[in-house]
């Protein structure tokens, strides 16, 4: 067979590669900040001493955890719509709602699974900071924004690297319902040009570059940690 990776570059199917791997860059920049912040939020309302509190997120964990991406991803384009009011939907209509309702699946997916990651951190924690932090004045939400999550991040920045790598690679699945992220443009460049390993090597060295990336960023994090510690 010959390799003609010229066919799958000319300026046209090159415009659609550059859009699809930005477009799968946003969606995971997107979700990543709103899943992480809704995570640690998560993390202070589960760690309350309210049991309907914990209750709930306990609840939204395990459906995010027990229910498929894709279907998850289904469920937010196709089912949700149908319960929001008219002008909303609109709204949403007319701002991209395949790339909105995705990354709402995505970033709760990975908010369930990254807050059970800095609650296996926070129980790393001795259980005194929180009485010593209350014992010099601060709030419940206090201590845990200023004292116990940060640390309870460092510990779990291992796995919280993981699930970042996660969250990537599972932007692909965008696809079912339309995002133009880097899968669906290199679908349609193989549609368009039958050259199947090469429009699907460059993707695949996209994600792989993107993932290398992520985790010398993760490793980067780390030794940077270390040596705020004195390690």
């Amino acid at each position: 067979m010959h390799l003609d990776f010229g066919a799958v570059l000319t300026p046209q199917y090159a415009h659609w590669i550059l859009w699809g791997a930005a477009t799968s860059a946003a969606l995971f920049l997107s979700s990543w900040v709103l899943a992480f912040a809704s995570a640690a939020v998560l993390v202070a309302i589960g760690s309350a001493p309210f049991r309907g509190a914990r209750w709930a997120v306990a609840g939204f964990v395990a459906y995010h955890r027990n229910i498929p991406m894709l279907v998850q991803i289904f469920v937010w384009y196709f089912a949700v719509p149908q319960l929001l009011p008219e002008p909303l939907t609109r709204w949403v209509n007319s701002h991209n709602s395949e790339f909105i309702f995705a990354m709402i699946a995505l970033f709760l997916n990975a908010a369930a699974y990254m807050s059970e990651d800095m609650r296996s951190g926070l129980r790393a924690l001795p259980p005194a900071q929180m009485e010593a932090g209350r014992a010099l004045g601060l709030s419940y939400l206090q201590t845990m924004r200023d004292v116990l999550l940060p640390q309870a991040v460092r510990a779990a920045l291992p796995a919280l690297v993981n699930q970042s790598l996660s969250l990537f690679k599972a932007t692909s699945l965008a696809m079912a319902v339309g995002v133009a992220e880097m899968t669906y443009t290199s679908r349609q460049v193989e549609n368009e040009t039958y050259r199947t390993f090469e429009t699907f090597a460059i993707a695949s060295l996209f994600y792989v570059t993107l993932s290398f990336a992520i985790m010398a960023l993760g490793a980067w994090a780390d030794r940077r940690n270390l040596r705020a510690a004195g390690h």
